[in-house]
Parts: structure tokens; C-alpha cells; sequence
């Protein structure tokens, strides 16, 4: 049996990579499988047919699955997408947000419309499906589970990805604050911020120089984001993991010790905030 045996899964940007490694390992432990993609190249253009391709290897495998070539990234495509899952198996259980692009850029190099494409892609794109889907879910009266994708730039900053990690770090906030609030509905809500070799991150030095397919590849990551789907997880919501090869770990948000100065109630002066900052910065 495997653990996700009768749930129907929307999992977005699974033509390639880490979203096809998902709806592959998902296929195998049991769910039907809405395989969305439109088939783009990394920084957005284009159009393939990376979906059915990988429909067709679920179905070889013995899996169920159907295809939707809908570019994530806007409130209408988010409602259809989940409507696929919907026409095709009548519900829908598990959404993975994981579709992205880059376009990576110095911020003083970077316009308008490199900015724009990829916070809508990634940003509103994963608002989109999440609300359609969460609605979907409330209707259905038995829960859920969402998985985002965040990433270490947005959670650490990365030069030259001004515009993926101001996204990738919206995208934390909006997983906390959708668990908070979905979490009556019984449905959770959690976020990886992986890091694999992918095509997303194979032109980076530092990537290239470090990581191979067998230590760092996509088959690291989906395991996690299998078990936040299956019923083991429904206590776990609200969470951003980290997945780096075998390594596995939450980030959080903390802050430092600080300094309070003592015995008043007067506010910082100007003068005293520069030789208290060691003590600011302090852990």
C-alpha cells in the first residue's frame, strides 16, 4: 500500500526536474497525478509538451495521470489547473506549488519585466493555486495538504537573484499565514527550500563546482514533500524545510539577543545605538 493511495495530487512545473520527481514518486506511492507544465524553457519562453511526456511514463509505470499545459501566474490559471483535477478525478487532495522560472540579474541591470515575470510566476502563481485549491478542499469538507517551494535565496539572499528570492521569501510568509488560516479546514500547509542540480541551477558556479546528480539531485528532494502530503503529516503545518542531499532540517525565524537599555523608558538616542550594536547583533 503505498502512503498516498487515494489521494489526487496537482503538482505544478512537473515536466522537468524536481516537479517531475514528485509526480513520479507520487504516482508510485498511489496518487492520481494532474501533471502541470506548460513546457517552458528556464527563464519563462517557450512551449513543450514536458507534461504528456511525463504522463506517459506515469502511465507506463501504472500510474494515473493527466496533463495541463496552463502557465501558472494568474488567478484564472490557478482555478483551472485545479479544475483539472476535478474534471479528470473529481477531487483534489494534494497541491505542489513548485512551477519557476529565472531570470537572474544584478538589481541595477535588472528591468521591469524580469522583475515582473518572475514574482508573478512564482509569487502569484503560487497564490493562485494555493486559494483555488484551498476552496476546493474547504468544499470537499476532508482537508488537505499544500507544499510550496521556497528557496535558500529568499530565505539567505543569493547575488544577481534580486527578483526569485524577493518571491521565494513572499512565498514563506504566505505558507506561515495560509496555515494559520487554513488550518480549521484541517488542511496544511508547508514549503520546501531545496537544493538540488537542476536545470534551474546548473549554470551557476558554484553549483556546478560542487554538486553532482547523485548527491544533490531531485530524488532528495520528493521523499519530504510525499510525506507532507500523506495522512502522517497532519500535524505538520506552517513549516519550511530545508533539503540539501541526506540533510534534512526547518528553517526559522529568530531574532538576537538585542540590548534594552535599563532603567528608563526613554528611547534609544542616536549617539547610543553605534556602541550598542555589537551587543544588537549579538546571538
Amino acid at each position: 500500500m503505498g502512503c498516498l493511495n487515494g489521494k489526487v495530487a496537482v503538482i505544478t512545473g512537473a515536466g522537468n526536474g524536481i516537479g517531475r520527481s514528485h509526480a513520479h514518486l507520487f504516482a508510485r506511492e498511489g496518487a492520481k497525478v494532474v501533471v502541470n507544465d506548460l513546457g517552458c524553457n528556464r527563464d519563462g519562453t517557450g512551449q513543450s509538451n514536458t507534461a504528456e511526456l511525463v504522463v506517459k511514463e506515469i502511465k507506463e509505470m501504472g500510474g494515473e495521470a493527466v496533463a495541463n499545459g496552463e502557465a501558472v501566474g494568474t488567478m484564472e490559471a490557478g482555478e483551472r489547473i485545479v479544475k483539472a483535477a476535478l474534471d479528470a478525478f473529481g477531487r483534489i487532495d494534494v497541491l505542489v506549488n513548485n512551477a519557476g522560472i529565472l531570470r537572474d540579474r544584478t538589481i541595477l541591470n535588472m528591468s521591469e519585466s524580469e522583475w515582473d515575470s518572475v514574482i508573478q510566476v512564482h509569487l502569484k502563481g503560487t497564490f493562485a493555486c494555493l486559494k483555488a485549491a484551498a476552496a476546493a478542499m474547504k468544499n470537499q469538507g476532508t482537508g488537505g495538504r499544500i507544499i510550496n517551494t521556497s528557496s535558500t535565496t529568499g530565505l539567505l539572499g543569493n547575488f544577481g537573484q534580486a527578483n526569485y528570492g524577493a518571491a521565494k521569501v513572499g512565498i514563506y510568509s504566505l505558507t506561515r499565514i495560509a496555515a494559520l488560516e487554513l488550518a480549521k479546514l484541517k488542511i496544511t500547509v508547508n514549503a520546501i527550500a531545496p537544493m538540488a542540480l537542476t536545470r534551474m541551477m546548473a549554470d551557476l558556479p558554484q553549483v556546478k563546482a560542487t554538486y553532482t546528480a547523485e548527491t544533490m539531485g531531485p530524488q532528495f528532494i520528493s521523499p519530504l514533500v510525499t510525506w507532507l502530503a500523506s495522512d502522517a503529516a497532519a500535524q505538520v503545518t506552517g513549516q519550511t524545510f530545508g533539503v540539501e542531499g541526506n540533510h534534512l532540517f526547518a528553517y526559522r525565524m529568530m531574532t538576537s539577543h538585542g540590548a534594552t537599555k535599563v532603567g528608563t523608558t526613554e528611547p534609544w538616542t542616536v549617539e547610543e545605538i553605534g556602541p550598542a550594536m555589537q551587543q544588537i547583533l549579538n546571538w
